[in-house]
């Protein structure tokens, strides 16, 4: 038993495979076998780490992750909600109040402020001199209006106060203001009566008068009326069709026709009392009878020239002069 001790080494176990060569080896080989290394070492081939990694490295990366979330964070927002954000990290590290950051609304405007200051019932040529982006927004909005007849503000009637303001195009289509009642609060269609009222105002502090047309029924003519008659608008008489009127050829054909009747029955008095200068009376009646002839006779001939020839030219009415007909009875 002693001997088997002996042999495996005080009763443990042994190899003959000992890394006792290894660790004997020899510095010129491992100078050798570190520069296979290097040279067989690909250049995108990561160095081993025998270590653990530095702190540092570990918070570069967390801190470069944060920038890239910040970053993702701020492209989604808005420039609103972006303020907002900039506004409340610069009060938590800095201090301060919300209310400092906070713009002032008084001297805000919308479109329809900037209009009422600026708008003109009625737009002169020296009201376009010096023109601002005001001034100029007002005027596009008169240029949409429509100006033949107002919608009247008839509340304060007692008082011989109105107010008046143009139609716009909704109005004019729904036919507010001409074929039912100009007063705002009025929608009657029948009775309707056309009204010329001098419109006195003040406008920019300075005293203005217009003369403007508008259409009431009989309850809101009695209010406009209240205090004064004003002027009513009647519609103008026809003028009588030209099939109705006769050719002035005619008409100076009957004239000449009475006329000769006439003197034919003054002849035949004279003739009844003189006798004797019946036969004078005879020969001048023959001349006035071929004088008359004579001047018949172009009348023919100019009648029968005209089938000769080609057709007169008619003139063709244009297309305003067309409105302007159908619409002279609407329009007062």
């Amino acid at each position: 038993m002693d001997s088997l001790v002996k042999v495996h080494g005080g009763g443990g176990y042994d190899s003959d495979f000992s890394d006792d060569d290894a660790q004997r080896e020899n510095p010129e080989k491992a100078l050798k076998r570190k520069h296979e290394e290097e040279i067989l070492q690909k250049p995108f081939q990561k160095g081993r780490h025998s270590q653990k990694a530095h702190r540092s490295l570990h918070s570069n990366e967390v801190d470069r992750e944060e920038a890239r979330n910040r970053r993702a964070h701020l492209i989604s927002l808005n420039a609103f909600e972006r303020h907002k954000k900039f506004v409340g990290d610069y009060i938590l590290y800095y201090g301060g109040h919300l209310a400092d950051f906070k713009r002032s609304a008084a001297k805000d405007k919308t479109d329809l402020d900037v209009l009422r200051e600026n708008h003109r019932f009625l737009w002169r040529d020296e009201d376009e001199e010096d023109m601002t982006w005001e001034k100029e927004l007002a005027k596009r909005y008169y240029d949409k209006l429509f100006k033949e007849y107002c919608i009247a503000d008839l509340s304060r009637y007692k008082e011989n106060k109105f107010g008046f303001r143009w139609r716009t195009e909704d109005e004019v289509v729904s036919g507010n203001g001409q074929f039912e009642c100009g007063n705002k609060r009025c929608e009657t269609q029948e009775g309707l009566k056309s009204w010329e009222v001098n419109f006195a105002y003040v406008e920019h502090g300075e005293k203005k008068n217009a003369l403007v047309k508008l259409r009431l029924c009989p309850e809101c003519s009695f209010k406009l009326n209240y205090h004064h008659k004003r002027k009513e608008v009647k519609a103008k008489t026809k003028r009588p069709s030209e099939e109705n009127q006769e050719p002035p050829q005619k008409m100076k054909k009957e004239k000449k026709r009475k006329r000769s009747s006439s003197r034919s029955k003054k002849q035949r008095h004279k003739r009844a009392r003189n006798p004797s200068a019946s036969s004078d009376e005879s020969e001048v009646s023959k001349d006035s009878d071929k004088d008359s002839e004579a001047g018949d006779k172009p009348q023919s001939q100019s009648e029968g020239e005209h089938w000769r020839g080609p057709a007169p030219a008619v003139e063709e009415k244009s297309r305003e002069e067309e409105f302007d007909e159908y619409f002279q009875d609407m329009f007062l």
